[in-house]
């Protein structure tokens, strides 16, 4: 069980880190919002970029003079990033082919079952429903 609460955690980082990376300017509660957890959760993960040296945070104002900040990557986390995005798109490739796999395990029931069902279901009286 640890194992998979470890892999949703990496997945969050993973899912700030690219979403930040291409919009330095989002706020934690937007990134909450599309990512679907917390807004603790999201400053959690933001800190603990920050401790590792991956993120830094700048300050800026924006059109409303309201106090904003903007996260950046750093080097290391330009580095980190590339290293989950290459183990998130692992993981994903063996979801899609397992997941594959089971669709067509599936529809070959479906075609068997279809094959059969008539037969089977006017012997047994199965075929209607009364």
């Amino acid at each position: 069980m640890s194992s998979q609460r470890e892999q949703l955690q990496k997945d969050v980082r993973f899912r700030i880190m690219r979403l930040l990376a291409s919009n330095p300017n989002t706020s934690q509660r937007a990134l909450a919002h599309e990512l679907g957890v917390s807004l603790g959760a999201v400053n959690y993960c933001l800190k603990a970029l920050m401790d590792k040296g991956q993120l830094k945070v700048r300050n800026f104002r924006d059109s409303n003079k309201k106090l904003r900040y903007a996260y950046v990557l750093t080097p290391k986390g330009v580095a980190e990033k590339t290293i989950l995005t290459s183990r998130f798109l692992q993981r994903k490739l063996k979801e899609y082919d397992a997941l594959k796999a089971e669709i067509e395990s599936l529809q070959n029931e479906l075609e068997l079952g279809a094959d059969m069902a008539p037969a089977s279901a006017a012997r047994s009286g199965l075929g209607s429903r009364k």
